[in-house]
């Protein structure tokens, strides 16, 4: 199985299964001499981890970092950073009954017509348990970025099923589990999330990423446009199906007048009026807010009865047993803000190695 390491210059290798001894990753490229320790990575984690709330699942993995290379004396050394996270709460026995039948919704099919041999407990290398090796790479890209740059990666529920946020005030986002930063629709859409889970079912949503500080001349002009890298990034997150910049499809309703951003002076500094763009013009940032949005799907394990097949292609009925979360967004925005910087990381590399010859100082 190809394809599992992302980046150029920055480069981050994943590895392990959801219900196997352990995962981990593996990240190449990172400058030497900058401070990181184990805690860094771990309250990254404590975002991600299960069994946070009630609206999530039960499996109650502590996730605990441990750095096996790539650090000494609280320093990187510039060789490769290796981490792990043990498996301790895994119940493989959930999915001993229906290991030969088919979860709608899930990689079973397609990694069976893709390899012909699967890891069936929790899905392997497709379940979402893998992202925690993201959210560690991403702690550490988000660690020098904020103090390199003072680049800050806010991730935050804007809607959950039918439910929208109205209002934003950041200090909020961590005081619910929604991560959502309206105070007053937060408890409708866990009040919503807890009826659709007694239900038996999932549901899916909206989150939308801020990136403060965002340093200018990130992306690359043609094919690895900051947009097309950040893309590749975000909808390698299995749950993600859909994802806009700025408006987004809106621009598709606008006037080239109503759509194009202004160039001002603010205050000594060029920027524009407004944001329609989101922050990225030819493939490059400009420095202003990056604004994404991700449509999230449910997730598709759930209790309720649904139509299926078995590997000879015989029909069957299937009930997901396990502890699964009725809805993903409050423990997919860290994964998200993670992919996130791990993209701009890179670029911030590539920019760094490709800086132009010229005996005037750089306007970067």
């Amino acid at each position: 199985m190809p394809s599992n390491t992302f980046g150029t210059y920055f480069r981050v290798t994943t590895w392990g299964e959801s219900h196997g001894p352990a995962l981990g990753a593996v990240i190449d490229g990172f400058p030497a001499g900058f401070p990181l320790t184990e805690q860094d990575i771990q309250s990254e984690l404590d975002r991600r981890k299960p069994g946070q709330s009630k609206i999530g699942t039960a499996r109650t993995e502590e996730d605990r970092v441990k750095i096996l290379s790539g650090v000494f004396e609280g320093k990187t050394l510039g060789t490769p950073i290796s981490l792990i996270v043990e498996n301790k709460d895994q119940r493989s026995r959930d999915y001993s009954n229906i290991k030969d039948l088919y979860r709608p919704g899930h990689a079973d099919l397609s990694y069976d017509l893709k390899f012909g041999h699967r890891d069936y407990r929790g899905g392997g290398r497709a379940s979402g348990r893998e992202t925690l090796s993201r959210v560690m790479a991403g702690a550490i890209a988000k660690k020098f970025l904020a103090l390199k740059e003072n680049t800050h990666i806010i991730g935050h529920t804007i809607q959950v099923g039918t439910i929208k946020a109205q209002k934003f005030n950041e200090t909020e986002i961590e005081k619910n589990s929604l991560r959502c930063a309206d105070p007053i629709a937060a408890p409708k859409m866990e009040q919503y999330i807890i009826q659709v889970k007694d239900e038996g079912d999932s549901v899916g949503g909206i989150i939308e990423i801020i990136v403060k500080n965002t340093p200018a001349g990130l992306g690359e002009p043609v094919f690895d446009k900051l947009q097309a890298d950040l893309s590749k990034a975000l909808f390698s997150i299995g749950a993600v199906k859909g994802l806009e910049f700025g408006d987004g499809f809106k621009v598709a309703e606008l006037k080239g007048s109503q759509n194009n951003d202004e160039i001002i002076n603010r205050g000594g500094k060029i920027s524009t009026k407004t944001n329609h763009a989101g922050g990225i013009y030819g493939g490059i940032s400009i420095g202003t807010d990056l604004i994404i949005r991700l449509a999230v799907k449910p997730p598709a394990s759930i209790a309720k009865s649904q139509h299926t097949v078995n590997k000879k292609g015989h029909h069957a009925t299937i009930k997901v047993a396990g502890r699964h979360d009725a809805c993903i967004l409050p423990r997919l925005i860290p994964v998200a803000e993670s992919m996130v910087a791990i993209t701009l990381m890179d670029h911030w590399i590539r920019k760094m190695a490709m800086k132009p010859y010229s005996k005037d100082k750089s306007p970067f």
